[in-house]
C-alpha cells in the first residue's frame, strides 16, 4: 500500500509526480478508453450453467488476471487460480503482478483488450469513480447472486461482511467493485513498547500527549508516518473527525458539500494532530520517509504510534521483532463528554478492490475466480498468508491469529455499530491522494501550513472538484 504525508517537498506537484501520486488517470484519459466501446476482441462463448458451474464459465477459455503486488503480495491469488485450474483444467491462466496498476493496465483498456480480473489497488490505481462513470466495468451482481462456494443454499452476497456490497456501488443498484480484503484502519502500536513505558493505549488525547512527552524524555518519538505518501494520515484522522463530530461530518465531506471541511470537528482534529508537530512528538525525518521506512523505524522502537491499515502486519513482518505484539487502537477521545461517538469508533471497510472490465474477453471466468476467492478455503489461506481479514464473514473460525489481526477482531467487536467508512478515498481518488494529502495534510504535519491554512486549502480543492463537470459526482 502507499503512504502518508507529503512533507519534505518544496515543489509539491513535481515531487508527487516523481513518486507516482499523479498518475491517476483523469476523466479525459479514460474517455479515450470509453470511446472504444465494445470495439475490443469479442468475448468468449459462455459455457453451460450447472450446479457446479453457476456462472456459465467456458471450461477451456483462457483467464487473464492482474494483481497489485503490494502489502498482500500475490501468492494468495495464485493459490486461488490453482483452485480455478483444478475445476477447469482446460483453461490456461495468465497471471501478472505489478505495483504500477494504472501505467501497466490503462493502455490495455485503451486498446480494448483489458484483463479479465484486476486487483486495482495501490498508489497508482486507476480512478474508480471515472471507470464507473465511463462504463468500463462489469456489473458484479451476477457473482453476488450466484450460489456461494461452500453453501449453495447461500448467495455469495449473503456470505460477505456488512457494508462490502454497498461499497461496490456508486449510484443505482449495480455493483462495480468487489473489495476482497477487509481492512481495519487506526493508530498502530506495539503493546510491548507501551509496557516498557509502563503505559497503556491512550483513550483520551490528553493521555496521548502525556505519553508522547514521556517517550520524548527517553529519546523516543510519539509518532511517525509515511511522509512521502500523504494519504496515510487520514487512516486515523478521519475516524477521529467522526468521533468528535459524528459520522455525518464525513458524509458531508464525501458529498463535497460547501464548507464541509470547515466543520468545527475537522478544525479540532487538525489542531490536535498539529500539536504533535508543535511539541516535537514526530520522529525527526518523517517527512522524507516512505511507508516501508516509517514502518521500519516504528518496528525498531523509534516511535510509538503510526497511522496505518491492517495490511501492515504482513508488509512489515521482515522487520517486526518477535515480541513486538502489534496492535491497532481506535482514535483517542478528544473530549469524551462532548464527542459525538464513543471511544472505540474506528474506520473499517473493504479493501483491495477487484474489478472485471466490461470489455474483458472472459468476464465469467473473472467472476468465477472471485467466487473461489470468497470461499472459506481461499479466505483462510489469505488470512494465514498475509495477516489480514477478508470480506468473507466468519473466515477466522478455527484459525490462530497473529497479534495484529487478533487486535483487529478485538477492535471490531468493541466498535460494534460505531464503524465509519469515508468514501472520498474511492469516489475521488485524485482529490484524496494528490490534493488533501500532498498539498495540505503533509504540509501541515511538516509545520509549513497551519490547521486553518490546511482546511482552507482542502476546501478549495473540494470546491474545485464539485465544480468540475468532467468529474462524476456521488452521494450518500
Amino acid at each position: 500500500m502507499g503512504s502518508s504525508s507529503a512533507i519534505g517537498r518544496r515543489d509539491l506537484i513535481r515531487r508527487a509526480a516523481a513518486v507516482g501520486l499523479l498518475t491517476v488517470p483523469s476523466a479525459g484519459v479514460l474517455s479515450a478508453c470509453a470511446s472504444g466501446g465494445s470495439g475490443g476482441d469479442k468475448q468468449v462463448d459462455k459455457g453451460k450453467k450447472s450446479e457446479r458451474n453457476p456462472l456459465g464459465v467456458n471450461e477451456t477459455a483462457p483467464l487473464d488476471v492482474v494483481i497489485f503486488d503490494g502489502g498482500f503480495g500475490q501468492q494468495y491469488a495464485k493459490d486461488a487460480e490453482a483452485e480455478y485450474k483444478a475445476a477447469h483444467p482446460g483453461a490456461a491462466i495468465k497471471h501478472s503482478a505489478t505495483p504500477d496498476i494504472q501505467p501497466q493496465v490503462q493502455p490495455r483498456f485503451n486498446g480494448g483488450t483489458p484483463p479479465d480480473l484486476i486487483d486495482n489497488s495501490g498508489a497508482k490505481q486507476m480512478d474508480m469513480g471515472t471507470l464507473v462513470a465511463k462504463k468500463q466495468l462489469t456489473d458484479l451482481n451476477a457473482l453476488l447472486d450466484a450460489p456461494s462456494l461452500d453453501d449453495p443454499a447461500k448467495k455469495v452476497r449473503d456470505t460477505l461482511r456488512p457494508g462490502v456490497v454497498e461499497m461496490g456501488r456508486f449510484d443505482g443498484q449495480e455493483t462495480w467493485i468487489l473489495y476482497y480484503a477487509y481492512s481495519v484502519y487506526g493508530v498502530w502500536y506495539s503493546r510491548t513498547n507501551l509496557e516498557k513505558l509502563d503505559a497503556k493505549y491512550p483513550e483520551t488525547w490528553d493521555e496521548m500527549l502525556a505519553l508522547c512527552e514521556k517517550a520524548k524524555k527517553k529519546g523516543i518519538a510519539g509518532w511517525t508516518y509515511p511522509g512521502k505518501y500523504p494519504y496515510y494520515l487520514p487512516f486515523s484522522l478521519y475516524p477521529f473527525i467522526a468521533k468528535i463530530g459524528g459520522r455525518e461530518v464525513l458524509d458531508r465531506i464525501d458529498n463535497l458539500e460547501p464548507n464541509a471541511w470547515k466543520d468545527p470537528a475537522v478544525k479540532a482534529a487538525f489542531e490536535a494532530y498539529y500539536e504533535l508537530y508543535k511539541k516535537g512528538y514526530i520522529l525527526q525525518g518523517t517527512p522524507g520517509l516512505t511507508h516501508i521506512e516509517s514502518q521500519t523505524a516504528w518496528n525498531e522502537g523509534k516511535a510509538l504510534f503510526i497511522p496505518n491499515g491492517s495490511w501492515v502486519e504482513n508488509e512489515a513482518q521482515k522487520t517486526t521483532p518477535a515480541d513486538f505484539r502489534m496492535a491497532v487502537g481506535a482514535p483517542s477521545s478528544l473530549d469524551a463528554a462532548r464527542d459525538k461517538m464513543p471511544f472505540g469508533t474506528i474506520w473499517a471497510c473493504g479493501g483491495e478492490p477487484f474489478i472485471v472490465p466490461r470489455n474483458a474477453k472472459n468476464p465469467q471466468g473473472g467472476m468465477e475466480l472471485l467466487r473461489i476467492m470468497l470461499g472459506k478455503k481461499s479466505s483462510q489461506n489469505f488470512i494465514k498468508r498475509v495477516s489480514s481479514l477478508t470480506s468473507f464473514h466468519g473466515g477466522t473460525e478455527g484459525l490462530s491469529l497473529p497479534p495484529g489481526l487478533s487486535s483487529c477482531e478485538e477492535a471490531l467487536a468493541k466498535a460494534g455499530q460505531n464503524i465509519v467508512n469515508p468514501r472520498i478515498q474511492d469516489w475521488y481518488v485524485g482529490l484524496e491522494k494528490e490534493k488533501i494529502g500532498v498539498a495540505a495534510l503533509g504540509e501541515m504535519m511538516a509545520g509549513r501550513m497551519t490547521p486553518d491554512e490546511a482546511i482552507t486549502t482542502i476546501q478549495k480543492f473540494a470546491d474545485q472538484t464539485r465544480a468540475d463537470d468532467s468529474v462524476k459526482k456521488y452521494r450518500h
